[in-house]
């Protein structure tokens, strides 16, 4: 093993960054004393919901269902085979790259009966350019962190012992919003589209990493 002075440096980068796609999640409901009645508008309003989504074209990047239920509601005084009701729920998960539609998307949805829309939750992509920029700054950061400490003792960096990942993080905060129908009739206009603006995205790199230097000049 070498004896060579070793020195240890933390390197971080945080960048903003514009989000590149926003998610929502779409909750389509129906409610009645039949079970097949339920089943059959749980369809239909989800076919409709579908429809409004992928008539958007490319600006929709990906539409996928969570998941679907229908559950028999009890009667208050609960007894045995006692159902009051039965209730479809149809979960539509939706990835939006044209943010020029999104609040058009998101009133017309909410416009539909019996539906609820929540989002948008503002992302960047998991390959994304910008981690692998923010990884580039935190290991630049070591580096210049650790030459000016080898400076400060009168020496220089002679090699790499070792650099680790600490891992990369996003740390904002997505805006949250809810539209609901009343849930009888549809309007017989569409609603006016409502006003977003995107949240920034905080990405936050660290990187550890240990440099041999030559003896210090103490």
């Amino acid at each position: 093993m070498s004896d060579a002075p070793v020195i240890s440096v933390r390197g971080e980068a945080v960048l903003e960054a514009e989000p590149e796609i926003a998610r929502l999640s779409v909750h389509v409901q129906s409610q009645e004393s039949d079970r097949r009645r339920a089943l059959d508008r749980l369809v239909e309003r989800n076919r409709r919901a579908l429809e409004l989504v992928e008539g958007l074209g490319e600006a929709v990047e990906k539409v996928e269902t969570g998941g679907i239920s229908i559950t028999p509601l009890l009667r208050y005084r609960r007894r045995e085979g006692d159902i009051r009701a039965y209730q479809g729920t149809a979960w539509i998960k939706v990835v939006v790259r044209d943010f020029t539609v999104l609040g058009e998307l998101i009133t017309r949805l909410g416009d539909l009966e019996r539906t609820a829309v929540h989002g948008p939750d503002w992302a960047l992509r998991h390959d994304s350019p910008v981690y692998n920029e923010a990884a580039t700054r935190a290991a630049h950061e070591a580096v210049a962190r650790a030459r000016g400490y080898a400076e400060a003792l009168g020496a220089r960096l002679t090699g790499l012992v070792e650099l680790s990942d600490e891992g990369l993080g996003r740390a904002d905060e997505p805006a949250m919003l809810m539209a609901r129908s009343a849930g009888f009739a549809e309007a017989a206009e569409e609603p006016e589209a409502i006003d977003l603006q995107p949240a920034t995205q905080t990405v936050r790199a660290a990187v550890e990493a240990r440099f041999t230097i030559t003896a210090p000049a103490l």
